[in-house]
């Protein structure tokens, strides 16, 4: 049988369409072998106190702009879990979007739609073995609550909302007009909508990931 071979600028397009499909960035591809995370850069003064750690549960006021000097190794894997359309989450999800551009972490995001599909996506969003997985949305705190606990090994960040008992590996990011904390204890009385602006979610962002890169896990990462 006569071989057929393929002239140059042909081959060298199935080779290139090849590459594209197999993802070959190890940013994009999760199957691939990856380095334990670290913070690149340090904290700055005020940001907690190296000489007494904060206890479980604890809430700590980090001075503002003491996280600023930290960043996530590269490819840090991020999954942002979100569920609901009001301006809250939308405010957040976009904070957590930019910061992930901005630091170049590997993004994927996981929606639930339904009440339903809450703890399906929170078992998803597992299942992908990322660095951390962001959670913006009210309506995702109760079934974090019922599911966090028996996933010990991986790191949750709750922005603008938290738990009422959270394990090690859930730590929060809030402040005064958010601190929603599930249906069997209501919103609190200072829930103030307004509060979610662009800049404060941004900062609670790169606080509660400067906390989380840093060990300091367990905890409310609360933001003037």
């Amino acid at each position: 049988m006569r071989s057929r071979l393929l002239p140059a600028g042909t081959l060298a397009a199935a080779v290139a369409t090849a590459v594209l499909l197999g993802g070959c960035s190890s940013g994009d591809d999760w199957s691939q072998p990856h380095a334990k995370p670290s913070a690149v850069g340090t904290l700055g003064p005020g940001f907690s106190d190296p000489a007494a750690p904060p206890a479980p549960e604890a809430t700590i006021t980090p001075r503002p702009g003491s996280w600023n000097g930290i960043r996530p190794s590269k490819d840090y894997r991020v999954v942002l879990l979100t569920a609901g359309k009001d301006r809250q989450t939308r405010t957040l999800v976009n904070a957590v979007t930019k910061w992930a551009g901005e630091v170049n972490a590997s993004l994927r995001t996981v929606t639930a739609t339904k009440s339903n599909q809450f703890i399906p996506r929170i078992s998803e969003a597992i299942d992908m073995k990322p660095d951390l997985v962001i959670s913006a949305g009210n309506d995702l705190i109760d079934p974090l609550a019922m599911v966090t606990p028996n996933h010990l090994d991986q790191q949750f960040l709750v922005v603008g909302a938290e738990l009422a008992e959270p394990t090690a590996n859930v730590t929060a990011a809030d402040w005064t007009g958010a601190s929603f904390r599930g249906e069997g204890l209501g919103m609190s009385s200072a829930y103030d909508a307004a509060t979610f602006t662009p800049e404060r979610a941004a900062r609670a962002v790169r606080a509660g990931v400067a906390a989380v890169l840093n060990g300091l896990t367990g905890i409310v990462v609360w933001i003037d």
